[in-house]
């Protein structure tokens, strides 16, 4: 028996489409010093959820969640199309542009709830005259509002540097502008910017392996796009277990790193306890 840590992204929403929100990222969370003992575990890496088809009022779809050793990382929640509030998730996504009225909403983040959140809420958008749709949450941050015509930024993810470098995961996705205003920007982590111009254009897709969430669409009822998948990360010292095997396997000082970022198995096989004597009898 030994410990370890471990990261687990979520896979991030998508986009919405037309004037619509960026997906939300997918939630983040790092255990510490978790006891395990040797045995086969299976892992479970979020995929992308896809991006919003063309249309004038789709929104993306949410990010698979991510798992291992009883715990998971929720995947992003989609980006609202145009007047459509964001979807809840490990990150909630942006709410659509278009429309005068009420403002519509982004989607809550840390759904379901974890102690310290997973992610944040999306931003809002529409609620004026050709109004730009709102950012998808991030990990770290809540993605911004649209500003007039202006879609909104994605929320920004954040740092971790279990593989003994850092690396940014769970940006949130751009909402889109009106044909007039200027697209939203991905969050760091992995976040797509969204789309601006009338035929739409620009936006891009969630980053693999971050998490992000798809940027939208654009104006003219452009395709949202999609959000990235996950990532599964396991460490220990290397001097904890006899061996380990499964995902990619590296070593960081006195670590071994086993990073997935497809679904698989961890096996670890645990050190023989004591040492073994035996009793010769000459004759």
């Amino acid at each position: 028996m030994a410990n370890v840590d471990f990261l687990l992204v979520g896979g991030g929403g998508g986009g919405g489409s037309n004037v619509g929100a960026g997906g939300g990222a997918g939630g983040v969370r790092y255990i510490q010093n978790h006891s395990v003992t040797g045995g086969d575990y299976a892992v479970v890496v979020g995929g992308g959820g896809a991006g919003a088809p063309t249309g004038l009022f789709n929104s993306g779809s949410a990010g698979g969640a991510s798992s291992v050793f009883g715990y998971s990382a929720a995947g992003g929640g989609g980006g609202g199309g145009t007047e459509r509030t964001g979807a809840n998730g490990g990150c909630g996504g942006g709410g659509g542009g278009g429309g005068s009225g009420s403002p519509y909403s982004g989607g809550a983040g840390n759904t379901p709830s974890t102690t310290p959140s997973q992610g944040y809420n999306g931003g809002a958008g529409g609620g004026a005259s050709n109004p730009g749709g709102g950012g998808g949450g991030g990990a770290g941050q809540a993605g911004a509002d649209r500003s007039g015509n202006n879609g909104g930024k994605g929320g920004d993810g954040v740092a971790n540097s279990i593989t003994g470098t850092s690396v940014t995961y769970g940006g949130g996705g751009g909402g889109a502008a009106w044909s007039t205003g200027t697209r939203g920007a991905g969050g760091a982590g992995g976040g797509g910017q969204g789309g601006q111009g009338n035929p739409g254009s620009g936006s891009t897709a969630g980053t693999n392996g971050l998490g992000g969430g798809g940027g939208s669409g654009g104006y003219d009822l452009v395709a949202g796009k999609s959000g990235g998948s996950g990532i599964v990360i396991v460490r220990y010292l290397t001097a904890d277990f006899k061996e380990g095997t499964g995902g990619t396997k590296t070593t960081s000082g006195n670590y071994t790193i086993h990073s997935f970022t497809s679904s698989g198995t961890l096996t670890l096989v645990d050190k023989p306890s004591g040492n073994a004597i035996f009793f010769g009898t000459n004759f």
